[in-house]
Formats: C-alpha cells, structure tokens, sequence
C-alpha cells in the first residue's frame, strides 16, 4: 500500500529488506571512518544535513584578484612612513618577492587613517563606507599563504595547493552540505569583467569529485546567464517534450554504468539547466528591486554599478538557497599593483567599497547576515618594500583578510603582523585554517568531510588545518 505516494512495507520480510541496507551503509562508515554528512548518495548534491548546527549557512567570498595591500587599506603601520625612504632594517629576514625586490627603500603609504565604530578598528581612507559596517568586521591581520605567483596564490587560496587539480572550497562546499535549491547553482561564481581569472574555471573546479560540484559561471552584465529563454518559435510545451526524451535516452543509456560518476554528474547538470530555465530568470531579475536599494550597492554610478549588481545579485541568491557565491574583483589578477599603486587601488577601492558596505548592511537588515558568511579578501597582500618607486610587490607571509556574519564575532581583530606589515608574527592563520574554520562555521568537521580518491581519502585541507577557535566563538 502507499501514503502520499511513499511504498510502505507491506510485511516483515519487506520490512527488512528495506532497512537492512540502511544499517549496512552505516556499519560502512565506520568501517571506513567516513563521515555519514560525506557519504555518497544517489544523486550527489542531495540536500545534506551538517554534523553539528552552524551559524552559517551559506558563504559569499569577495575576492579581490591580483593582492590587495593590507598596508594601504586595514593594517595600520606607523612605521611605514617613518622608514619610507630606507632599506628594510637588518634585523628583518630577507623575504623571498615575486620580483626581487626584497632590498628596495620603503614605500611610504599615503592613506589617511581613523580609527571606526565602537570596536576602533583602523580602516584608511581608501574605504569610507567601510567605516559603516566596522563593528561587523573581525579582521585577520595574519594571513599567510604558500603562493608566492599569481598562479599558486589563487590556485591556493581557491583549492588549498598551490598546484591545479584539487577541488575548490566551494565544491567541498557542495560535497559536505548538498544543495539546498533544487532548481538553482549549489555554487555561483561571477567576475567583474570580460577578463578570465588567473588559472581559468580550475579556480573554482571540483578536481577529482564529481562535476556536479564544480562551480557555475555567470557573466558580468544584466544578463549574467545566457540561453536561458526558448528559442524564437519554440513553446514551452516543445521544448519539455524534448528535454524530456533527452532524459530519457540519457537514463537508458546510464543502465550498467553507474560507476561512471562523471556521466551521472552529466545527466544531473543537464537536469539542473532544465530547471533553471524556469526558476533563474526570476532569481536574476534585479529590475525587482526597488530603487533606492539599487542606489544603496552604487548600481547609479559607473564606478561601482559592476560589482553593485554583482552584490546585489549575491544576495538574491543567498535568499533563493544558493550556497557558496565567490565575486572577483578585478579579475585578471587587476589588483596587482606592481607600479602605481596609488592611481590602481584608488580606482579599484572606489568600484567596491560602497557595494561591499551595502551587501553587509542589506544582509543584516533583512535578517540573513546571521546565517551568511562574508568573507573578503586576495591572494596575498603587498611588501612595505617599494617596486619601481611607486608599487608594491606580493607578499604571501602575511596579510589581511576580513569574514563577517556567519556566527563571527564582529568588530574584533585577530592575530597581527610585525611593525612594517611584512610577516605574521602572532597567531597566524595559513590558507589551510582559514578554510578548516569557514567548514566549522557551516557546522561540518573539516576532518570528517571525507572523498576517497584513488584509495586515499581526501579533506578540504590536505591534513593540515586547524579551527580557529576565536572565529567560531558562539557557534
């Protein structure tokens, strides 16, 4: 017999046979050791059920491609500009710089700095409307990174290696939580221009999991997904008609091929497009938006109307149950200030500052910045040491990144840098913990989320990551 289309079990050897194989997958993984939240299922971006209740449920990245400075923008160094002019002092170790610039004079910075909100962060001048959402900031002063290219840092800050191949952070995203939507992304990615990010769709690749958790591109523009609407002449009932012999000749042509995980994940992301074709177009609408909201992310002004929409159109998805969202700014490593630091950051802080400032307060004021993990920031940052008299060089030894939101304590700062702003000195974060710590926020146990690839399992941060505990406080 049947409930609400469910088959029941109609005797006690049914009864059986049923449960039987639900109590042999759960002596499999422990068995195994793999996490029950991990542990494949049949269609594998199912919606998920995390280990242990987080505070987050969804993350937006701002990733600022190229390396912002932290000396310009939130890591206040009086020192600088005493030294500006001078070689590093001796007592410094040489750092080893992408250009060798390692015994070049000091760069003075030129900001204006105060201190914000009622937590006094220092944020420059080249962030006004950061000033706004300070006492939702906990910034990490501390970063530090292996990638000292443009390549590995990205490659790194994305996958965890500094070498392509391995999944993002927002497929292990997708791997540990699933999707909550079933008719939109599991995992947006957009880019500010026509430029493609530095190692191309690997940035935010699956690797060696299935393609299914791969993220999806959109493009900058108001139309940020293409072919969405049916052909001219084509009705709706048409093209249903066709979708569905297609999947039908997919699924057929599936039978005695179930091991290929590459195939399911095919048939599954065509499925997705389907669906998308009636949900997305409205999810991407923002002529549905009022417009003094528009106004708020900057969407009336040149310089910030591209990543305006973009922020906007984050947090649209964030409602609809889109859960990982990267927005690059900058894209082609733009942020890269190896001369003319002073006319590059002025331009790029300018196109963001206000969008960003807009997407916290938006988030909070509609009640979701509890649930949605905000993080900013690059690859690496830049050297106190000049390059070309007027720029700076990367600088993966330590550097600032910013989360807000997500069960982070705001208004906080975390771990610092020496007095030139060059390396970690207290309570370094490597990428490795910055990643292990978004997994706890999102309530799984980075060392439980398990792939196995090639007989060997698999984590998020290649077994050397560790929770922050002072990110995670309260959650």
């Amino acid at each position: 017999m049947s409930c609400n289309n469910i088959e029941l079990s109609t005797s006690r050897r049914d009864f059986l046979c049923n449960t039987g194989g639900g109590f042999g997958a759960l002596a499999f993984a422990a068995l195994s050791g793999q996490s029950l939240m991990a542990a494949g299922t049949e269609n594998p971006v199912a919606d998920k059920i995390p280990e242990r209740i987080g505070k987050a449920k969804n993350v937006i990245w701002l990733f600022m491609e190229g390396g912002p400075s932290h000396l310009d923008l939130f890591d206040y160094k009086p020192a600088v500009n005493e030294l500006a002019g001078k070689p590093l002092p001796d007592s410094f170790p040489r750092p080893v710089t992408a250009m060798g610039e390692a015994n070049s004079p000091i760069l003075e910075c030129k900001r204006k700095w105060e201190r914000h909100g009622e937590s006094g962060l220092w944020i420059s001048d080249w962030f006004p409307h950061h000033s706004k959402i300070a006492d939702e900031l906990c910034v990490i002063h501390s970063c530090v990174s292996d990638g000292i290219n443009h390549a590995g840092g990205v490659c790194q800050m994305n996958t965890g290696a500094v070498f392509g191949g391995r999944p993002s952070l927002g497929a292990w995203v997708s791997y540990g939580l699933g999707h909550e939507s079933e008719s939109l992304p599991g995992f947006v990615v957009m880019k500010d221009s026509s430029a493609m990010v530095v190692n191309g769709a690997r940035a935010w690749g699956s690797g060696f999991m299935p393609s299914s958790h791969q993220g999806v591109l959109f493009e900058p523009g108001v139309e940020p997904l293409r072919n969405l609407n049916n052909p001219k002449n084509v009705t709706s009932t048409q093209q249903q008609g066709k979708l569905d012999f297609i999947n039908q000749l997919n699924r057929r042509h599936y039978v005695g091929r179930e091991s290929n995980t590459e195939l399911e994940a095919r048939i599954n992301s065509y499925e997705m497009a389907a669906r998308m074709q009636t949900t997305a177009p409205e999810a991407i609408d923002l002529e549905q938006e009022p417009e003094h909201i528009k106004s708020m992310y900057g969407m009336d002004q040149k310089e910030t109307e591209v990543y305006g929409r973009q922020c906007l159109l984050a947090r649209r998805l964030v409602e609809r149950g889109v859960r990982f969202i990267q927005l690059y700014s900058g894209a082609g490593s733009k942020w890269d200030s190896h001369s003319n630091i002073e006319s590059n950051h002025s331009r790029l802080c300018k196109g963001v500052d206000q969008p960003i400032a807009a997407l916290i307060a938006d988030l909070k004021q509609r009640g979701l910045l509890d649930e949605t993990l905000v993080i900013w920031g690059g690859e690496f940052g830049r050297t106190p040491m000049s390059e070309k008299g007027t720029g700076r060089d990367h600088n993966p030894t330590g550097f600032t990144m910013w989360m807000a939101g997500g069960g982070v304590k705001g208004g906080q700062t975390i771990g610092a840098t020496d007095e030139v702003g060059l390396y970690a000195v207290e309570d370094k974060l490597h990428v490795h913990d910055i990643h292990a710590t978004t997994m706890a926020l999102l309530g799984m146990d980075h060392t439980k989320v398990v792939y196995m690839h090639k007989g060997r399992p698999e984590r998020v941060d290649l077994n050397e990551g560790h929770v922050h505990s002072e990110l995670v406080t309260g959650v």
